[in-house]
């Protein structure tokens, strides 16, 4: 039985990487999809690609005008929101002490304020038993080198996952992070370091993974689709990590 027939749903930064897995997720289970990107040609081939009537549009989510019209499109071809997946994010990775201004803004604009905005936004469309997934990492918990304020972005984005859950509530509307740890994705080879640092550190990373493997895109899909399932009608202001174990404070081994 398909979990999500004919819901609504609405993903940023769904052509490529976690939002692409998670449309054709969702797509695969009955979901009416509706996605953003920055890129034209990356956005209209995920849509081809996606097929079952998918949707799009160009938005950069750090842009409140863009946010405003993608509500408006939304609200034109599907007049209501079950599902909204926000999921869009950069990762500017530099050292605490050579961060400049426009890092520090890039980072936030998009990963914290623009989803902020996005979701107050959404809020008039957001039918009663919707639910709301931000797209979290669990550097909002870690102290990664090179992540300060990547990491802040999404430590803020939890605690808005906690203050939004509890507002939203009588509203029937649920809120939940998803924090995944290293993800294969293409986000991962923008993070402004060399190609010879990313590999070095994709190698030495697999290594500290119980699970000895990075995460597909198809993991965190799978997750996000039953989060916003009426399985998890009783599931708000929760944290997912899904990190193949990266997280877990080992004593020996």
């Amino acid at each position: 039985m398909k979990t999500l027939q004919n819901k609504v749903a609405v993903i940023t930064g769904g052509n490529s990487g976690i939002g692409y897995a998670t449309a054709q997720e969702l797509v695969s289970q009955g979901a009416h999809v509706f996605i953003t990107g920055r890129n034209r040609s990356a956005l209209q081939e995920a849509i081809q690609e996606l097929g079952h009537g998918t949707r799009g549009r160009i938005s950069d989510q750090s842009d409140l005008h863009d946010i405003d019209a993608l509500v408006e499109e939304v609200k034109e071809a599907y007049g209501h929101v079950d599902i909204l997946f926000v999921n869009a994010g950069v990762a500017a990775l530099a050292p605490f002490d050579s961060i400049t201004e426009a890092q520090f803004d890039a980072n936030m604009d998009i990963n914290f304020k623009g989803a902020f905005f996005t979701l107050q936004k959404f809020l008039p469309l957001l039918r009663e038993g919707s639910s709301v997934t931000f797209l979290s990492s669990v550097n909002a918990y870690t102290a990664m080198p090179n992540t300060a304020v990547y990491g802040a972005s999404k430590a803020a984005l939890n605690s808005l996952t906690r203050t939004a859950a509890y507002e939203l509530a009588p509203r029937g509307i649920r809120v939940n992070a998803v924090c995944p740890g290293p993800v294969n994705t293409p986000l991962f080879g923008k993070v402004g370091l060399s190609e010879e640092a990313v590999q070095q550190f994709a190698g030495t990373m697999q290594q500290r993974i119980p699970l000895k493997r990075f995460g597909a895109p198809q993991d965190i899909a799978k997750l996000v689709s039953f989060i916003s399932s009426d399985d998890a009608a009783f599931i708000t202001g929760s944290e997912y990590v899904i990190d193949g174990g990266v997280n877990l404070h080992h004593v020996m081994g």
